[in-house]
């Protein structure tokens, strides 16, 4: 699992495999059943590591999005926010509460019609580790936060002040040095205020369908496309830096091989230097990132294509 400790996709065609495994190891445990909560749609109200946060030290932060319901013994539904509807997808059963539902191996810890908690497995190769999770996701019913709660999914979903104190010690340390710089869960902002430049930031979009659900590059690694017209020359460098709580570019490095090439290293350094120092400086206002309504240090990748003509 990585750092960022996404939902990994797993192929569907290897959980009988992975979960017969698990049966031959723990024979004595039925499987489990979703029985009697089908038909439940089920909300996601925290997802949190096991020290009680949902933010780590890089920025990345655990979003409580699923919306859930059980079809039927093999079925589960899944809500699709850009297709706005749920979609059915297999779900295959272990033994000792493991499941998976098309991109995630959990275990179910609690069960009943107002809630669910279950722990997010780590994979090992092809097999699931039980007793290693570093995720903890809890679901309750629409009814229970509607009828019970009184409130809804927003509010439960918000940071803790747990989160918000962890949050504003990253931030005191990177504003203090730009080099502890972490991700903004709002990117930095760059608006460009010359009709000759134009700035794209690329968006990913999820699609359960596709096996692509997490958008989290979206802001760990946010990604600019820049096109300047009226350029001194045709040029196209790519390159990492980052942008302070006030606002200020610092280079970092640049974003292609060179082979060992020292030369052409520094060379393609000073210009792409000079490029961020006078165009975009000159030519973008820049809003810093922030995170939880506080703005930080954070690090950009961008692509930067100068043509000579005019638009």
């Amino acid at each position: 699992m990585n750092k960022h400790l996404t939902l990994k996709l797993i192929t569907i065609l290897f959980v009988p495999v992975i979960l017969a495994g698990c049966g031959r190891r723990k024979e004595d445990k039925p499987k489990i059943s979703f029985k009697s909560v089908e038909g439940i749609t089920f909300l996601e109200v925290s997802r949190k590591q096991n020290n009680g946060l949902t933010f780590n030290e890089y920025g990345f932060r655990l979003v409580p999005d699923w919306r859930l319901r059980f079809v039927s013994a093999d079925s589960a539904a899944l809500y699709s926010p850009v297709k706005d509807r749920f979609f059915n997808f297999p779900l295959a059963l272990g033994t000792d509460s493991v499941f998976n539902i098309a991109h995630a191996f959990l275990k179910m810890k609690v069960m009943s019609k107002d809630s669910l908690v279950f722990s997010l497995l780590e994979t090992e190769g092809d097999s699931v580790n039980l007793n290693k999770s570093r995720v903890t996701m809890r679901l309750y019913s629409e009814d229970f936060i509607k009828n019970k709660l009184h409130t809804d999914a927003s509010v439960l979903q918000r940071p803790s002040k747990q989160d918000t104190a962890f949050v504003r010690g990253l931030v005191n340390k990177a504003n203090a040095d730009f080099k502890k710089a972490f991700a903004a869960w709002q990117p930095v902002q760059l608006i460009s205020k010359n009709p000759n430049v134009a700035v794209d930031k690329v968006k990913a979009k999820p699609s359960l369908l596709d096996n692509k659900y997490s958008t989290d590059d979206d802001y760990l690694n946010p990604v600019y496309n820049i096109v300047i017209h009226k350029a001194y020359q045709d040029f196209n460098y790519s390159f990492e830096a980052t942008v302070d709580t006030a606002g200020v570019w610092h280079y970092n490095k640049p974003l292609v091989g060179f082979m060992g090439d020292e030369a052409a290293e520094k060379n393609y350094t000073k210009v792409s230097t000079g490029i961020m120092n006078t165009y975009l400086k000159l030519f973008l206002t820049t809003v810093p990132g922030q995170t939880l309504g506080m703005k930080h240090a954070s690090t950009i990748s961008l692509n930067v294509r100068g043509i000579v003509a005019a638009k």
